[in-house]
């Protein structure tokens, strides 16, 4: 009997046990730092408790509620799971401290990691910046591009200094990549610049591919060159040249266009093996040359302006994008050894066309046949009303203002002819030594300087000194 009772004994202390190391029994205290999901219990006005799968409930304290977004706060009810990080295991009163907003932090820097690992290229808003950089909102983080890493400060560009062409990029979507992740120094570092070289080198080999001569596209002016405009297809760069911008002559591309500008182009020509790519902007214009055999014939008199001055002519303009060449020969009858002897960059005139082709999209002009500028007209004859006017004015009396006169001196203050019959008087003298008056009047090289000893100067009262002829020994 003792031994049956023995055995059952054995028996229920295995399946005892058996049960205990089951997973369901196997309590383990949650440490800080975790983020485990929880199912909320109870929602106050100044607390959340949930259910986190451990015999102690965990709660949510006001501190951390008044971070979340109202909005976001509204939405949570009772029976939701949600995840909550663990700040103590137990505090005095027996209940375990947890963050609904640094779980979410948490999370974000799980995923910057990700990011990270990964070398994914994803899409973020620039909210703000600063005078290095852009700040990225990245969940409940904030990433930082710096200035090196953004592409557009690496384009020539004349909208103004690096911090306002950064604060023209609030509000816009980037492409970007995570390049640095450091959450104990919460240190999150992006990179448009490496993401737009990756992102264009996938796209690059696809756009080759499917571009084809005669397509329209839409594009980002990208780059200003002497020679012409570079334009972002969306993945591979175009050259529109300075030719092809307009159909009249352009001087400089800026003339035209701006460094991010969008701007419609059709492909001349594709070279797959260079991967360069041929546009132009002037083809999807209407060509002002289809008019000229219709608007102008030879014999007109058409006015122009001088555009440009070559050895053997100068070129004029008719119309936008349409000019012809006066030969050096068809400007005047002498000869002439240049044509600046004759006329001048953006000088108007009026020309005779004496021949048009069409094809080859050329006009000739001459100044020499062109009629003479017409003879100013002359004044017309004054009639007998203009002149009885201009008798009545003439004999008309003329009121002058008397002009005030010149103060007169009192009675008792004597007025002199030169300065020697001043100091004469001031002093009660007969004569004066002008020499004294010269060094009076003549300025000094310093006022420290010492007077220098000497012969005494001539009595030179009956010539008076000019200021041309002070001695300036003194």
């Amino acid at each position: 009997m003792k031994d049956f009772i023995g055995e059952q004994q054995d028996k229920e202390n295995s399946l005892m046990w058996e049960y205990l190391n089951q997973e369901e029994f196997d309590y383990q205290r949650p440490e800080r730092g975790e983020i485990r999901p929880g199912i909320v219990l109870t929602k106050g006005k100044d607390e959340i408790t949930l259910d986190i799968g451990v015999k102690l409930d965990a709660v949510v304290q006001s501190q951390d509620l008044a971070k979340l977004d109202p909005e976001e706060l509204a939405n949570i009810r009772v029976g939701d799971e949600i995840p909550v990080y663990i700040l103590t295991s137990e505090d005095v009163d027996g209940r375990i401290v947890s963050s609904i907003n640094m779980a979410k932090s948490q999370e974000d820097w799980n995923e910057a990691e990700r990011l990270l690992e990964s070398g994914e290229i994803f899409d973020g808003v620039v909210e703000h910046h600063n005078k290095g950089g852009l700040i990225i909102e990245f969940g409940r983080l904030r990433g930082f591009i710096p200035a090196s890493q953004v592409t557009a400060l690496m384009q020539r560009t004349d909208s103004g200094s690096r911090v306002e062409r950064l604060e023209q990029m609030v509000g816009e979507t980037l492409h970007m990549k995570v390049i640095e992740v450091d959450q104990r120094r919460r240190r999150l570092i992006l990179s448009e610049r490496a993401a737009m070289r990756e992102w264009r080198a996938e796209n690059k080999a696809r756009l080759m591919e499917e571009l084809q001569e005669g397509d329209v596209r839409s594009g980002v002016v990208t780059n200003l060159m002497n020679f012409g405009v570079f334009v972002d297809l969306g993945g591979a760069d175009g050259l529109v040249h300075v030719s092809e911008l307009a159909w009249h002559r352009v001087r400089h591309p800026k003339d035209i266009v701006a460094v991010g500008e969008e701007v419609e182009v059709y492909v001349i020509s594709i070279d797959r093996d260079e991967e360069r790519i041929a546009l132009s902007m002037k083809r999807l214009q209407p060509d002002p040359w289809s008019q000229v055999a219709q608007n102008y014939s030879v014999g007109d008199v058409v006015e122009s302006e001088v555009t440009n001055l070559t050895d053997f002519g100068a070129f004029a303009r008719i119309a936008p994008g349409i000019e012809g060449l006066i030969h050096i020969s068809e400007l005047v009858d002498e000869k002439i050894e240049h044509p600046r002897e004759v006329v001048h960059r953006g000088q108007r005139l009026a020309l005779r066309i004496i021949s048009i082709d069409t094809e080859r999209q050329r006009i000739g002009l001459s100044l020499k046949r062109a009629p003479a500028p017409a003879p100013p007209e002359p004044l017309p004859a004054p009639d007998d009303a203009m002149l009885d006017d201009a008798a009545e004015l003439a004999e008309a009396p003329v009121a002058f203002e008397d002009a005030p006169s010149a103060p007169t001196p009192p009675p008792d203050e004597p007025t002199f002819g030169t300065i020697e019959e001043a100091l004469q008087v001031a002093l009660g003298g007969d004569s004066v030594d002008t020499s004294d008056s010269s060094e009076a009047t003549a300025p000094s090289s310093s006022a420290d300087a010492p007077l220098n000893d000497g012969p005494a100067a001539p009595d030179d009262s009956a010539t008076p000194l000019t200021s041309d002829e002070t001695d300036t020994s003194a």
